[in-house]
């Protein structure tokens, strides 16, 4: 009696833990499991920023090479099984605080609106989202001898996020 109710507990707790949308990294509902190669060409851009979709380009080539059993490149030449296309819709960076001393701002806050489209070999579309939007802030130098621009690093910063949930996203099935 008691082993059939232990046996009992064991089976609904095991029901109760495969229902609860746990995978293996790999078993991605946006991926066809034959998909071995990735291609994710470089980020167009519809705004004037300099290299920002250099940045988003190569943080999620890092984030699938790094999560994913994929072969993951830039080149789309090679005939891959699955391709990412990525577009920067906007980038704007407006300022967040204002220094009354220096009479300049001194924090900055940059907003961007991404596009992603994952599509099989075959053109069918695997994983779309249209408005990926990401925010960060950095911190202004008034001291002109001193002044380094810090929004390159705000937007590394932003890229490796944007990869983080974009992969997770695609391998995750969210």
């Amino acid at each position: 009696m008691i082993r059939g109710l232990i046996g009992l507990a064991i089976a609904v707790a095991l029901g109760v833990v495969s229902s609860c949308g746990y995978h293996t990294v790999g078993a991605a509902t946006h991926l066809p499991p034959e998909a071995r190669t990735l291609s994710v060409p470089m980020f167009a851009t519809r705004t004037d920023a300099y290299h920002t979709e250099i940045a988003l380009t190569d943080a999620v080539i890092r984030e699938f090479a790094a999560r994913s059993r994929m072969r993951v490149t830039p080149a789309v030449g090679d005939n891959p099984d699955v391709v990412l296309h990525g577009t920067i819709l906007k980038e704007t960076v407006v300022p967040l605080t204002y220094n009354t001393t220096t009479q300049q701002s001194s924090s900055f806050l940059i907003t961007l609106v991404i596009s992603v489209t994952l599509n099989d070999r075959d053109g069918k579309v695997l994983y779309e989202n249209k408005n990926y939007v990401f925010r960060g802030q950095y911190q202004s130098t008034t001291d002109l001898p001193t002044f380094l621009d810090e929004s390159p690093a705000a937007v590394d910063r932003m890229s490796r996020e944007f990869a983080r949930a974009l992969v997770a996203d695609v391998l995750e099935g969210m």
